[in-house]
């Protein structure tokens, strides 16, 4: 197969493995980065064109797009997609989880489990908001924030109204949670593929943060998921139409909770933390369905 991996760093952790794991398996594997294409949009012969020459004879393409690049990211792969190019995830359900209010609606639509959120306009209206999610302490994070950064702990009532004014007076969209004190600043990755977990690790914050992202100093280790976490987490990547994802879960009193759905998983903590070939599993998703049918077959369908 000739596959594509759609990534801004050749060099980065998650980019390097998954052309391993691909040439390891006899693939033709490709680093093209994504801003430096540009598209021939046309009906008969729609094209992506990278170093001056159009990219030709792909079997299959693995987005690994930017969070802050997710409009012109999206666009490449819808342009692979029209081209009849399998891609481990489509650019609808990219654009999907990338909104992360638009992610928890949908979430919420299929009855899967969430922490109490809420979501408002106007500064008028913050003790409605605050009330209307039990009240302090809560989290309120940024619609736009990636790897904790944007993520606030208000543990009083007089706090939380502070940050949100601080926010909407910078016209930030933000989301405002219940804050799952059980938890213990520990949270779940669940890495599906296809509609199953086929690996998963228990992240936990330092003493005195409650998030537990390993870009800001979290542990990974291995951990042992129930049956209503697994299938929580499917059903979450499912509900947003990734094949491949990330899913976030917390542990709650009411059961697991999703935090965050994402299309784009680092593939480093969990490998060290699993020791599980994650990379390799997804080219071994891809050799079993980008070569049934073409990908407009499998869009319908």
């Amino acid at each position: 197969m000739k596959i594509a991996i759609l990534s801004h760093d050749s060099n980065i952790y998650s980019t390097r493995r998954l052309r391993e794991a691909g040439e390891q398996r006899g693939h033709e594997m490709y680093v093209i980065d994504y801003l430096r294409c540009y598209m021939n949009i046309t009906s008969h012969k729609p094209m992506v064109i990278y170093g001056g020459k159009p990219l030709e004879g792909f079997d299959a393409v693995i987005p690994r797009i930017g969070a802050s690049q997710t409009f012109y990211g999206t666009a490449v792969v819808r342009q692979f997609e029209m081209m009849d190019v399998f891609t481990a995830n489509e650019s609808q359900a990219i654009s999907r989880s990338r909104d992360k209010l638009r992610c928890l609606q949908l979430l919420a639509r299929e009855g899967i489990g969430l922490p109490v959120s809420g979501f408002a306009h106007s500064t008028k209206d913050i003790d409605g908001l605050i009330n209307t999610v039990g009240g302090a302490p809560l989290v309120i994070k940024l619609l736009e924030g990636t790897q904790g950064i944007g993520v606030v702990l208000t543990e009083t009532y007089q706090a939380a109204k502070s940050v949100i004014e601080a926010f909407r007076g910078l016209n930030a969209n933000i989301l405002v949670q219940e804050f799952i004190q059980e938890a213990k600043g520990a949270d779940l990755r669940c890495f599906v593929i296809n509609e199953r977990v086929v690996a998963s690790m228990k992240r936990q914050a330092l003493e005195g943060e409650f998030r537990s992202n390993l870009h800001r100093g979290g542990t990974a280790e291995k951990v042992k998921l129930t049956p209503e976490e697994r299938s929580t987490a499917v059903r979450a990547a499912k509900a947003m139409g990734l094949k491949v994802a990330g899913v976030d879960l917390l542990r709650s009193n009411h059961g697991p909770v999703v935090m965050e759905v994402n299309s784009s998983p680092g593939l480093e903590g969990i490998e060290k933390a699993t020791g599980t070939d994650v990379p390799g599993k997804i080219i071994e998703f891809l050799e079993k369905i980008a070569t049934k049918g073409n990908s407009r077959d499998r869009i319908q369908g």
